[in-house]
């Protein structure tokens, strides 16, 4: 498969970058448009687009690009060995997979993690970031608000951003980064932290921020914070303000093998009983779970609580209504109605 535009852009901001990484290294433009394939007036621009984002600060010194005095390559140094190399790739590649919008710096990481796999390796891999990436190449580009919370959240700095909640009018905020979480429910990242306005703890969806910039305003992560334990709250991202609420659903003899293969949440407890299983979790939030009972269709009940068991059969309702299907035609079995089921998915 060949590579998009925007891998190859990729692959050569990540060369230049590499271009400079020796001491006292001296290149004319010339010299850039010769190794990396393209124009001067490109190589000027990824000049400027690695600039203005910190990654590689260069000052032109007669004919002769160097790097800025106290402004080394941006480059974490990091020891893997092969499986744990491997370890990471596998997280960078559920990443690209779930993360809909365009991200540069994820195909980076995965560029670069394939770099220093064995080369027997590096063809079939960099084909499947390029399908990562084409799969992104005609959404919206985040790589610039993922890059400034990601460097607010390392290096405890404030990031200005501008927020577009649902339905409702979007603001400005002053917004230091405490976590950056990934969430497989709905596809995106989210950044939890302090913000002014309203002076308070708040999670943003990365895709619902219009813009963000690094500021120089520090900022400490309180010790009142327990980003671990928020995350233990919640199914998803949504760990809730109030009171842990115990779910209680009962799984049929169909799936109880499959709901045990999985930890589903840190506090689930499965018993087995006659007729499949009972399963409970704490949580703080049950809108991300209503999903997910959905998915199991009528091989999940949900005992509790009432508020949830009740929206569950709301939707029930909603979908008979919807195949035109009555209350008379359905038997009174535990066995799954092949014929429904047909007709219920065609």
């Amino acid at each position: 498969m060949p590579r998009s535009d925007t891998f190859r852009k990729a692959d050569r901001l990540y060369q230049l970058q590499k271009l400079f990484e020796e001491p006292q290294k001296r290149l004319r433009t010339r010299d850039l448009v010769e190794k990396l394939g393209v124009s001067p007036d490109t190589v000027l621009h990824y000049i400027g687009e690695l600039e203005s984002t910190g990654r590689l600060v260069l000052e032109k010194h007669g004919q002769y690009w160097m790097l800025a005095e106290d402004r080394p390559v941006e480059h974490l140094q990091v020891s893997l060995n092969l499986s744990e190399a491997t370890a990471l790739y596998v997280a960078a590649r559920l990443l690209s997979q779930i993360h809909d919008e365009r991200n540069l710096h994820v195909i980076l990481a995965l560029t670069k993690l394939v770099d220093a796999m064995p080369t027997q390796l590096r063809p079939h891999h960099y084909t499947l970031i390029a399908m990562a990436e084409q799969r992104q190449r005609n959404q919206r580009d985040l790589s610039a608000v993922f890059e400034a919370l990601a460097q607010g959240w390392a290096s405890r700095k404030k990031v200005r951003l501008l927020y577009a909640p649902p339905q409702k009018k979007r603001y400005e905020c002053l917004f230091s980064p405490y976590l950056l979480e990934p969430s497989g429910i709905g596809h995106t990242l989210y950044a939890i932290g302090d913000s002014d306005p309203p002076g308070a703890l708040r999670t943003y969806k990365l895709e619902r921020i219009e813009y963000a910039r690094l500021t120089e305003e520090p900022f400490t992560v309180p010790d009142t914070f327990n980003g671990p334990d928020l995350l233990t709250r919640a199914w998803g991202i949504m760990y809730g303000d109030e009171q842990l609420v115990q779910v209680h659903l009962r799984f049929s003899p169909h799936v109880t093998r499959r709901v045990k293969e999985t930890l589903w949440h840190p506090s689930q407890a499965l018993v087995d009983t006659p007729k499949g299983c009972e399963w409970t979790a704490s949580i703080g939030d049950t809108l991300e779970i209503e999903n997910w009972i959905r998915g199991w269709g009528s091989d999940c009940e949900v005992l509790a609580p009432a508020e949830l068991r009740e929206t569950i059969m709301d939707d029930v309702r909603r979908s008979a209504r919807l195949y035109g299907i009555g209350a008379q035609q359905f038997g009174a079995t535990d066995e799954p109605d092949a014929d429904l089921f047909q007709n219920l998915l065609g």
